[in-house]
């Protein structure tokens, strides 16, 4: 298929319309066969649930272009069961796992002329999305909902290469204990974004969040997981039951201990233990990593060995490791790539 005429080397991360998008409704308590349509618009009632009481949840997952000309995405089972616990616990109707995936695939396929070249650095992204439609005025779930699939080409996150960033410990809180943390809910990154423009504002690029009921341990940020690498080369990841199962954060740890052979540990984090690792990143599907250099708390500065100018040894062999797999340089564990062309 001929490709859009498009300056794929120097895309930026950000929406562009594509050619076609799927389309679910959920209506008498039973999902339609759903389409793909041109038509971009959402139509809704002023009083639809996802307006006043925020049902809503989303997936984030990327189409490549491999190596050898393949066209394929990364384990879409799990982002279509990460939805299916978003939806269960907004009390948003499940919409099958198969399915989604099938409906990844056939918008990805009716899109084929947006999938970026290989080596141009771009990938596409696809956001399958989900929200109650019906009008609600008592706070009640709705009873109509929407699935849909939007796709959209995008550079990379970082254009010439990940530099490492200055992040501050947060005094916001993002999640709560038995809250919504773990799963993808749009609610979630609403209560973000305050803190992250107050931390751009004071010229960070990001938030550490800490658990909300001590503020010892280590959380996660708005919108990616945490890894540290300890000086002995084992990968540490913080775990709790309010932080979001991040798909490249679970691979990540897949990669270390069976491509690279180091010791992974998922384990409560804390703060006062955070200047003694030797790497620190974010990680999640926009950037794969993003590397930290400094962690600013209240005023103390956090310096990771790994320095300022380039990412760590160990992240960058990570990072390598898992592009390369997703790109087709690197053989996959069985199941992790759906082809789709």
């Amino acid at each position: 298929m001929e490709k859009k005429n498009l300056d794929w080397a120097n895309l930026g991360f950000g929406y562009m319309k594509a050619d076609y998008r799927f389309v679910s409704n959920f209506k008498n308590g039973a999902w339609d066969e759903g389409v793909l349509t041109d038509d971009d618009k959402v139509v809704i009632t002023e009083c639809a649930g996802v307006l006043h009481y925020c049902q809503s949840c989303f997936e984030g997952l990327k189409a490549y272009t491999t190596e050898d000309g393949h066209v394929v995405t990364f384990r879409p089972d799990l982002n279509a069961k990460r939805m299916e616990d978003s939806c269960r616990r907004l009390e948003m109707p499940v919409f099958p796992a198969e399915r989604f995936v099938e409906a990844v695939v056939e918008t990805v396929k009716a899109n084929l002329a947006w999938v970026p070249p290989y080596g141009s650095g771009a990938t596409l992204y696809i956001r399958p999305y989900m929200f109650g439609s019906s009008a609600v005025i008592g706070v009640k779930p709705a009873e109509e909902y929407q699935f849909r699939i939007l796709v959209t080409p995008v550079g990379p996150y970082f254009k010439g290469g990940a530099k490492p960033i200055t992040i501050r410990v947060t005094d916001y809180d993002r999640a709560a204990p038995h809250g919504t943390g773990h799963i993808k809910a749009g609610l979630n990154y609403a209560m973000s974004l305050y803190p992250i423009m107050d931390a751009h504002r004071q010229g960070y690029a990001e938030n550490m969040y800490l658990d909300s009921a001590t503020r010892t341990k280590v959380e996660e940020t708005g919108g990616a997981n945490f890894i540290f690498i300890t000086k002995d080369g084992k990968l540490v990841t913080p775990k709790s039951d309010s932080i979001l199962p991040s798909i490249t954060r679970r691979s990540l740890l897949h990669v270390a201990e069976h491509y690279l052979g180091m010791e992974v540990e998922e384990r409560e984090v804390l703060l006062s233990e955070v200047s003694d690792f030797a790497e620190a990143g974010l990680c999640g599907t926009a950037a794969v990593i993003s590397p930290i250099g400094k962690i600013v708390d209240h005023g103390k500065d956090i310096c990771l060995p790994s320095g300022m100018e380039n990412m760590g040894p160990v992240l960058t062999k990570l990072y390598d490791t898992l592009t390369g797999i997703q790109m087709g340089r690197i053989e996959a564990p069985e199941g992790w790539i759906k082809k789709i062309a």
